[in-house]
């Protein structure tokens, strides 16, 4: 079930309860004793910016898996540590930093310090509205190698799988995606027959930093780490106009007809990442919201679950849509909502949203059942993504139709579960595309509540959008 530390700092004592969370978070995520030192230390200068800078805020920590969506490896964990506060905000990004600069007489070294130790971190901050933080903390430090980590029995956001540390030449420092037969590992829902893995599934999660975008919009900074949406290797060529499209250069290996992709499924799919951020209900242990993205080919999933209410129960049934979501990754949006309403019978069923990119084919697919919302933001303009009603599991639409939409690099897609305000408003900063995605959810989630009117549920966001091309 999704495992969520909830810290609303509004005191001193809350330091130490964030700096706790973020060790418990780094125990499950498998870090080793270096990286939950570091895990910690993230949290507690973010929570203490908090009370210094914005009169208190709230710490969200959870386990999540990197988004690279690389086929046949195994996936390792990093524990996302978001700081989320109503403060002043911040005048000058830039220069809050570079170490020394303090507006309270202070070293000036908290947020250096957290670009430092983290292997992403991200932030956005308008004055007078307050500020997002994001970090990231995985089994090794940027560019190192390690051991393999062992993982916890709590279900993370993104799937489960083996964890394994190793370094990859040319890749992040943690290897991305789905435990295969292979390697031994195990697929949340079960195998395909014959005890393999589904058909090209490979269990994704939230998120990567990025390099800062030039002129983009002044309150983000985001700082270089490990890239979820690594590029491809160069004997692949990137198609113009086509997120994450390739065609093959000399000595590429010939296509795999099941899926489309080149032979080598363990090669990433450049060009889109996503991240959300989770909130249980009147700080639960577990959150009812569940969201999970998954690659099979060139089609890749990303799916926001809503169970009904909230509670255990409720999280029993939208981690069962997580762990069903990996076996029919290769189906589209429509007919995987067909089998995730027979595999969640049983449970009180979940509100489900699915959006499958074709990055190929440049395309989005989007169905949805139940009172899940999907705004699709292109050329400047939001829209909304229609979901039939109805309950997964419970009680199924005779007919579900597909949405349709053409993919490009200013593309940005955002599915949240009723907790947010039925007259929520995107965001309409020029600047979201280019910011982290986990950055971005959080703003939602900042930006349609307040320390008066807190969430009125659990709430979640996830976001899909591109890779900016400025990224190294």
């Amino acid at each position: 079930m999704p495992r969520v530390w909830d810290v609303p700092v509004r005191d001193s004592t809350r330091v130490r309860d964030a700096r706790v969370a973020a060790e418990g978070a780094a125990a499950l995520a498998g870090l080793d004793e270096r990286r939950t030192a570091a895990a910690a230390l993230v949290a507690t200068e973010l929570a203490t910016n908090l009370l210094k800078y914005a009169e208190g805020g709230q710490v969200l920590i959870e386990v999540v898996a990197p988004p690279a969506p690389r086929e046949g490896r195994a996936e390792s964990r990093v524990v996302q540590i978001a700081a989320i506060d109503h403060g002043p905000g911040i005048a000058d990004v830039p220069a809050a930093l570079r170490d020394g600069f303090s507006t309270t007489g202070s070293l000036g070294a908290g947020l250096g310090t957290c670009q430092r130790l983290a292997d992403d971190f991200a932030l956005h901050s308008t004055p007078g509205r307050g500020t997002v933080a994001v970090a990231r903390v995985g089994t090794t430090p940027r560019g190192g190698g390690g051991p393999s980590a062992g993982l916890g029995a709590d279900v993370v956001s993104g799937g489960r799988g083996a964890a394994d540390g190793s370094a990859v030449p040319g890749a992040p420092a943690w290897p991305e995606g789905g435990a295969s037969a292979s390697t031994g590992g195990w697929w949340p829902g079960g195998a395909s027959e014959g005890g393999e893995a589904p058909v090209g599934a490979v269990a994704c999660g939230a998120l990567t930093g990025h390099a800062a975008v030039p002129g983009g919009s002044p309150g983000f900074a985001e700082m270089p780490g490990h890239s979820g949406a690594v590029e491809n290797e160069p004997r692949f060529q990137q198609v113009p106009g086509v997120p994450g499209g390739d065609v093959r250069g000399p000595g590429a290996p010939e296509p795999d007809e099941r899926s489309g992709v080149a032979g080598d499924r363990s090669l990433p799919v450049a060009g889109v990442r996503a991240g959300g951020v989770n909130i249980p209900y009147g700080g639960a242990e577990y959150s009812g919201d569940a969201w999970a993205w998954v690659r099979s080919g060139d089609r890749l999933t990303l799916m926001l679950a809503d169970g009904l209410g909230h509670g255990p129960e409720a999280a029993r049934a939208s981690s069962a849509a997580v762990a069903a979501l990996h076996r029919w990754a290769h189906l589209s949006p429509a007919e995987s909502l067909q089998r995730l309403h027979d595999a969640l019978k049983g449970t009180r069923g979940a509100a489900v949203a699915m959006a499958q990119l074709d990055v190929r084919a440049g395309r989005l697919r989007f169905a949805g059942i139940g009172n899940v919302g999907a705004r699709l933001r292109a050329d400047g303009t939001w829209r909304p993504l229609l979901s039939r009603p109805g309950i997964v599991g419970v009680h199924r639409p005779t007919t579900l139709r597909e949405e349709e939409a053409d993919w490009a690099a200013d593309r940005l897609l955002v599915l949240h579960t009723d907790g947010l305000p039925s007259r929520w408003t995107p965001p309409s900063d020029a600047g979201l595309p280019a910011a982290d995605p986990a950055v971005t959810a959080a703003l939602a989630i900042r930006d349609a509540s307040s320390p008066a009117r807190p969430v009125r549920d659990d709430t979640a966001v996830a976001v899909l959008t591109t890779t900016p091309p400025e990224h190294p």
